[in-house]
């Protein structure tokens, strides 16, 4: 038997969390076009046989000016620390620049798979130099893929298992989520409201959801001044019902989902705020 931990990091917007969704076969971590979507490390597992890998997916590593951002930037450095296996995630489409060599600079490389994610939007001449500059890192492999149309990923899946050092499964062989049914519900409302919002506002949002006494669960969606309730809540409590309608049909039959809005000023700015709210 096999089993091991691998940790997914890279730069914002590479691509990350639909590569763990591709890698384990089912949605387990949201996506959206937005920088910095994952706040908490998210873990996806795939087994296969007697070979099982617990893949560790961070948010991307950027300049942090926010208390948030300082968070976020620890939860995805302290991921590549005691694990087996470090997935290194590059855009083909980017220039390979000075974020993603500061991001290979704080990962050991002997034991780190570099992948070039969105194969299918990158040309051959583009994939032929990303290959090229990335083989500075002295990576252990390299594997082009694309995590959206799946081009690659039964290849790298099979590589990273093959590296999973010998021992007995980590989770049981029918998990592939760590996340409990309530977080996930919280998660899934933030992605909604990532997609439906625009300028600072997707940035000043969180979620954190709870169940009541008869059950249904509780989302409350916390944003950083009146301003923004307004809009998130929406004319008539549009936005919040649009909100509603896209997230019920991922939620199990009979589901009872309550949505509220409050005001935690400036959260992001603050250290203790940001602790609190989980990240």
């Amino acid at each position: 038997m096999r089993s091991g931990f691998v940790s997914l990091v890279g730069r914002p917007n590479v691509g990350k969390s639909t590569l763990l969704n591709a890698l384990v076969g089912r949605k387990v971590s949201i996506v959206s076009n937005k920088p910095q979507t994952t706040r908490v490390a998210v873990r996806g597992v795939l087994t296969r046989g007697e070979s099982q890998a617990v893949f560790v997916d961070t948010p991307g590593l950027h300049k942090a000016v926010s208390a948030l951002g300082e968070k976020i930037n620890a939860t995805a450095l302290g991921s590549t620390k005691d694990v087996d296996v470090t997935c290194l995630v590059i855009d083909a489409t980017q220039p390979i620049g000075s974020g993603d060599e500061w991001v290979a600079s704080h990962v050991e490389m002997a034991r780190c798979v570099v992948v070039l994610n969105k194969a299918d939007k990158a040309s051959r001449e583009q994939m032929l130099a990303q290959l090229s500059r990335a083989s500075k890192f002295g990576a252990e492999s390299y594997f082009p893929v694309s995590a959206a149309t799946g081009e690659g990923i039964a290849q790298l899946a099979e590589h990273l298992l093959q590296l999973m050092p010998e021992g007995e499964l980590l989770y049981p062989v029918e998990m592939v989520s760590e996340t409990d049914d309530v977080t996930w519900v919280a998660e899934l409302v933030r992605e909604v409201l990532l997609d439906r919002t625009s300028e600072e506002l997707p940035y000043s949002i969180a979620t954190r959801a709870s169940l009541n006494d008869d059950g249904a669960i509780v989302c409350e969606i916390i944003v950083e001044r009146d301003s923004q309730k307004g809009m998130v809540i929406g004319k008539g409590g549009s936005m919040l019902a649009a909100v509603r309608q896209a997230v019920k049909p991922q939620l199990a039959k009979g589901t009872k989902l309550e949505l509220t809005v409050v005001v935690d000023k400036n959260w992001q700015q603050r250290a203790d705020r940001v602790e609190r709210l989980g990240y």
